[in-house]
């Protein structure tokens, strides 16, 4: 969910293919990125606490792994 913004600048195209962004248009992604970012805000607000934890859990299961996956690497085996 994430929106990307016009350039200010024009990019030097033959003028029957560049692409001109108004200053309206400008204006409207912003205002959709601003949008975006408040939803994220309350996405991430109304997952709770769970939804934390189990986020917290996942990445040290992943870190785990990825140690053991180095370690292997290297001929050290995980006990």
């Amino acid at each position: 969910m994430t929106t990307a913004t016009a350039p200010h600048a024009h990019v030097s195209v033959a003028p029957a293919l560049a692409a001109r962004a108004t200053r309206f248009d400008r204006t409207l992604l912003r205002a959709a990125s601003a949008i975006d970012a408040f939803v994220v805000s309350r996405l991430e607000r109304r997952a709770g606490d769970g939804s934390r934890r189990a986020v917290a859990a996942q990445a040290a299961a992943e870190h785990l792994r990825r140690d053991a996956e180095a370690r292997g690497a290297i001929g050290i085996l995980p006990r």
